[in-house]
């Protein structure tokens, strides 16, 4: 962890919520005699954060860009491929602790685990230091990344809920329709369904991940090239 926080340019006051961030739900099930909590609510914060201050630095930055863009922008620097990649720039997948499955199954370098622990990790650094903490540790990482290029959009999902959205009568919705394999190899397929229509399929290791690969494949049946 020290090495971690070295990296991070941040000193935890608490350890322990930089201990959380590190605990995966396999790890904390396979360890259910010690009371470990994962790093899943911390996840949920942290996204929230960022959501946040990507929101504020995009609305600031940007004053006459239309609220559409604005939503792409933010979609592109807080989607799980670049959350990945900034997991990994600070090796992160390295701290993590993960059950016998998923370490076993490659779980250090997946893009789903290490998206999520990024978002806890976050999260922790909001709980330990503050607002203006985590803003310094997102605008070092992520916001960064957005100075001087325009990231490619790959949140499908955001892209297909404004198409969706224009007509307020429409109904968009997503349903896991089947779990494959082992946990530390669960392949998930689900279907996003237009006004209970099923007009796109997708699978992934995760729940995310196919969902999105679910919203491509429906803007790629209306013609949209993605």
């Amino acid at each position: 962890m020290e090495r971690l926080e070295e990296r991070i340019g941040y000193k935890f006051k608490n350890r322990k919520h930089l201990e959380t961030a590190l605990i995966h739900s396999s790890y904390a099930n396979e360890n259910r005699d010690r009371k470990l909590k994962s790093n899943e609510r911390l996840e949920f914060l942290g996204d929230s954060v960022l959501g946040m201050i990507c929101s504020v630095y995009l609305y600031k930055k940007y004053p006459s860009v239309k609220e559409g863009e604005l939503t792409k922008r933010r979609s592109a620097l807080v989607c799980e491929s670049s959350l990945c990649e900034s997991a990994r720039k600070i090796g992160l997948g390295s701290c993590l602790m993960l059950g016998k499955g998923e370490e076993s199954g490659g779980g250090r370098d997946r893009t789903s685990i290490l998206a999520d622990a990024f978002e806890a990790l976050i999260g922790a650094i909001y709980l330990d230091g503050g607002e203006e903490v985590a803003r310094r540790f997102i605008n070092r990482f992520i916001l960064r990344e957005e100075e001087g290029k325009s990231k490619e959009i790959t949140d499908y999902k955001t892209l297909l809920q404004e198409i969706v959205q224009k007509s307020h009568e429409e109904v968009m919705s997503y349903r896991l329709c089947d779990a494959i394999g082992p946990d530390h190899e669960k392949k998930f397929i689900v279907e996003v369904l237009f006004n209970s229509n099923v007009i796109g399929t997708g699978e992934g290791h995760s729940k995310k991940e196919a969902e999105q690969m679910a919203a491509k494949s429906a803007l790629q049946l209306m013609g949209i090239n993605v």
